[in-house]
């Protein structure tokens, strides 16, 4: 077992992250989708961010199987882990409250969904994937073991590369020359620096 101080951390953030997600996925569940671009590949991506984000950390945390590619982490880093992780939290709850019911964890709009550009979406398009990014850099931080520590990570970058253009693409296609403008006053999961 792998159960010191920055794990534990580690633990009631994701049960925290678990609670965040659960709390939203009840609330959208029921809504009738008119436009759903998920796939298997959708799918896959999905399944490889909570074997990244859940599975292997749980596996590290609770069991010798991972030992092998351990390694000692410094106060220093664990320090960092745990800001970038209140960070990404704090991102990931945000965004969340501000789409409400406009969220989903495919591909999917319904048909009252409306084009949210308040909160942190006045200044980036996809904050779920920058809370996404953030976890994963605090994962890889707080779980001190090259499998575990960076699945996370390594999930979610792929993740972003293939699905945020999939986004995009449905969101101009929906909202049109409104999304074209959203575009242009923001960041994808960065904020645009200099952009009211």
């Amino acid at each position: 077992m792998n159960l010191h101080a920055p794990q534990a951390l580690f633990l009631i953030g994701l049960l925290l992250y678990i609670a965040i997600r659960s709390v939203y996925q009840k609330r959208t569940g029921s809504s009738e989708k008119t436009v759903n671009r998920s796939n298997g590949r959708d799918r896959i991506l999905v399944l490889l961010v909570i074997l990244g984000q859940i599975v292997l950390p749980l596996l590290y945390v609770f069991s010798a199987w991972l030992n092998f590619a351990n390694y000692g982490p410094t106060p220093a880093v664990v320090c960092i882990g745990i800001v970038t992780w209140l960070i990404g939290l704090w991102v990931f709850w945000r965004a969340h409250a501000d789409l409400g019911g406009n969220w989903s964890v495919n591909l999917e709009l319904h048909s009252a969904h409306q084009l949210v550009t308040r909160g942190v979406y006045r200044l980036v398009r996809h904050p779920m994937y920058a809370a996404f990014l953030l976890l994963g850099i605090a994962q890889a931080l707080l779980l001190p073991n090259w499998l575990a520590g960076a699945a996370a990570l390594t999930a979610v970058v792929l993740m972003c590369l293939v699905r945020i253009p999939n986004e995009e693409a449905m969101m101009q296609e929906y909202f049109g020359q409104a999304y074209q403008e959203y575009i242009l006053r923001t960041g994808s999961v960065l904020p645009r620096i200099g952009v009211q």
